[in-house]
């Protein structure tokens, strides 16, 4: 499947789910129940509900180490939900940006920030293979269940490299495949927009990423989510920290 298309399926799936909050891309649980499942507290979970879609695969915050006055960005930040989390650790001196390319997901993160008066978060509209920033511009890239759904991983990791400071750290909660899928699953819409479609085989993730030049560490791997999300099928969700 072609690189466009596959965006394109991404941003109209994500569009109605941001217009359609009770609609789900991977399950059929409430976002409550998921966030709980992937290791969110009630108190994560109610900073700003509305920016919770149950979307995730993992918490990447849960082993981040954010200090306060950095800078971080995160990867496809859908309604805001890690942003709001990350905004609460960088405090009024730091920012977070937040980047994502469904026009819906961007409108809704923006409204939940001024409704709740985030004034340290930004959104902005744009494609995690070419990002609107800075070189050597922010201190922490995170990103949950996001890099799987674009066409070309490895320029993701480049593009995240190339906006870290010297040092810098990305967390990265995401999808991996333990098992090559069959050719029609690979060319399943509701997979694609779902996480799995699009994903790679574990070591082929991992490699892409040291490939970048990255430091590598695995913070978690969880199998189960297979069973309580994605009816079985051979992946897990996997938790990693490079340095650059």
């Amino acid at each position: 499947m072609k690189s466009q298309k596959i965006k394109q399926i991404v941003k109209e799936k994500y569009g109605e789910i941001a217009r359609d909050s009770k609609t789900c891309s991977s399950c059929c649980d409430s976002p409550q129940n998921i966030s709980k499942s992937i290791g969110y507290s009630d108190e994560e979970i109610n900073l700003v509900p509305e920016a919770n879609m149950g979307l995730g695969c993992g918490n990447p915050l849960a082993l981040v180490e954010i200090k306060s006055g950095e800078t971080v960005l995160d990867l496809g930040s859908g309604a805001g939900f890690d942003a709001f989390l990350a905004a609460k650790r960088v405090g009024k001196n730091g920012k977070v940006i937040g980047v994502d390319m469904t026009e819906d997901m961007i409108e809704k993160a923006r409204a939940n920030a001024e409704k709740h008066g985030y004034e340290n978060v930004e959104f902005k509209l744009g494609d995690i293979e070419s990002l609107p920033l800075e070189d050597v511009s922010v201190d922490v890239v995170i990103s949950n269940c996001v890099i799987n759904l674009a066409p070309d991983k490895a320029k993701v990791f480049k593009e995240a490299y190339r906006v870290l400071k010297k040092g810098g750290r990305m967390y990265v909660s995401d999808i991996v495949l333990l098992k090559e899928l069959s050719e029609e699953q690979k060319k399943d819409d509701d997979l694609l927009a779902g996480c799995v479609a699009g994903a790679l085989m574990r070591d082929d993730y991992l490699g892409k990423i040291k490939e970048t030049g990255f430091n590598v560490e695995i913070l978690s791997e969880d199998k189960d989510i297979s069973k309580r999300q994605y009816q079985g099928i051979a992946l897990e969700s996997l938790k990693i920290k490079g340095v650059k």
